[in-house]
């Protein structure tokens, strides 16, 4: 279950975890490879899920975090953003922000897990649902 580094080669890959992470608002592969090749983004790989982050600035950002349903609730999605943290951090990021619906209570709750806090929301970021 160990997340690995996943290269700019893999977006196929890293598109169909994300398909069957979110059926109905999933990223192709040329969106995920358009995001891996810009400046300071990375991505992490397991065999049930990723991360994909990027770095600019002394801050860094959580673009995505998916996991596949079954395997929920076994400590992936921790083991993703702690190693998204300590990469973020290698590459200069003191901060570390993403965005989440308030509708997502499993995320809600890894978030906050992992030592999260709310500093904003955005009305409206996800259709009708807002972001923390």
């Amino acid at each position: 279950m160990s997340p690995r580094p996943s290269a700019t080669d893999d977006p196929a890959l890293l598109a169909a975890l994300h398909k069957n992470s979110f059926p109905t608002d999933f990223w192709t592969a040329d969106a995920i490879a358009a995001l891996l090749a810009t400046p300071g983004a990375f991505a992490f790989a397991a065999a049930q899920g990723f991360i994909l982050a990027r770095a600019a600035g002394g801050e860094a950002e959580i673009l995505t975090i998916a996991v596949d349903p079954a395997a929920r609730r076994q400590g992936l999605g921790r083991a993703l953003l702690a190693v998204a943290a300590q990469q973020a951090a290698r590459l200069g990021a003191g901060r570390l922000f993403l965005e989440v619906s308030t509708a997502n209570r499993a995320a809600l709750a890894l978030y906050k897990a992992g030592c999260f806090s709310e500093i904003a929301r955005r009305k409206a970021y996800y259709g009708d649902q807002d972001a923390l």
